[in-house]
């Protein structure tokens, strides 16, 4: 695999020549931030709840040995626990400096809502279990119509002049009330979102694809897709109902194993074979090929799984190859 560029210099940096379908890695900017995160965010919604300690820190240690730097989470994903796993794996490698950490409030049982006084509560927990002083990007996990957003952004924005977070971005809202956001953060001169992360992938691509992409290109809003690979359908091992039955999370899968999944299946294969590369690259590749799409989330069971979610940086599809894609899963 091309390594990452040590000193990366603005998302347009032009990047070298195709070679049997890979290209060098260069980091991607988060909207308007000066984020700079490696195109493929490593969730951590598995940490605590189906990986324990050793296999998170070898899915962690397997990421950033492919260059990766940007780790997502949430302080609803095993009721805290996987911010906690994510912090303690930071403190005892001493490379917090090197990492973009992206959590998420709004969600937990602790602290449900976005209600200023309930979302700074959750956010001072957060910084907690991830033993830092800050975060780097902070999304509002949920859209809670029973606050009015000058509450809610009048309270990230405390936390941000208090350097306690650095950018914060929507999740699950629509474009609409992304506009709302947008029209109320400049009428109170406060920081507006510079980041969307939404559920988006080739087997769901009608929530994203409308307003949504229109309004995140409107607002200058780097995209990050989350259930990138559809629930494990899109790594290609759910082919028949009986794989389905032998994962304890094939269900959620369930839904996409039709003649439009298959359809879909059997491009990626073609086009992984084409390049010596996994289903769930090609996959992953797609959707970097996306305008506005700067890091697709996706997890990973074990450290050896990690290798075909990083490749996907650096995997070049051609125009034909993107078209089918396109095409199969209309």
């Amino acid at each position: 695999m091309t390594q990452l560029d040590s000193n990366p210099t603005t998302p347009t940096t032009e990047e070298t020549p195709a070679v049997g379908g890979m290209r060098a890695v260069t980091m991607r900017r988060v909207g308007s931030s000066d984020l700079e995160v490696f195109p493929l965010a490593v969730s951590g919604n598995v940490f605590g709840w189906t990986a324990s300690d050793e296999v998170t820190n070898a899915i962690l240690d397997a990421y950033v040995s492919q260059g990766g730097n940007f780790i997502d989470t949430a302080d609803s994903y095993a009721g805290g626990r996987s911010e906690i796993m994510i912090g303690n794996w930071m403190r005892s490698r001493r490379n917090r400096s090197d990492i973009v950490v992206a959590t998420k409030v709004g969600k937990s049982h602790e602290h449900p809502g976005l209600r200023a006084r309930v979302l700074t509560r959750a956010v001072h927990a957060s910084l907690q279990r991830l033993r830092t002083d800050r975060i780097d990007l902070l999304y509002l996990h949920v859209d809670d119509p029973s606050v009015e957003f000058e509450e809610t952004l009048l309270a990230v924005d405390e936390l941000i002049r208090g350097g306690e977070v650095r950018y914060f971005g929507g999740s699950d809202h629509t474009g609409n009330r992304l506009i709302e956001a947008r029209i109320a953060s400049a009428q109170l001169g406060v920081a507006p979102m510079v980041a969307l992360q939404n559920h988006y992938n080739l087997m769901h691509r009608t929530e994203y694809e409308g307003d949504l992409a229109d309004v995140a290109a409107r607002q200058g809003l780097g995209v990050m897709p989350r259930f990138a690979l559809a629930s494990g359908f899109l790594t290609g091992k759910y082919r028949v109902k009986s794989d389905i039955a032998k994962n304890e999370r094939g269900g959620e899968a369930a839904r996409y194993l039709g003649r439009r999944g298959l359809r879909v299946l059997a491009s990626l294969d073609s086009i992984a074979a084409a390049h010596e590369t996994s289903v769930a690259s090609v996959a992953l590749a797609w959707l970097l090929t996306k305008p506005d799409v700067v890091a697709p989330v996706a997890s990973a069971s074990h450290a050896e799984q990690v290798p075909d979610l990083t490749a996907a940086a650096t995997l070049q599809l051609t125009r034909h190859q993107v078209a089918e894609l396109d095409r199969v899963s209309a």
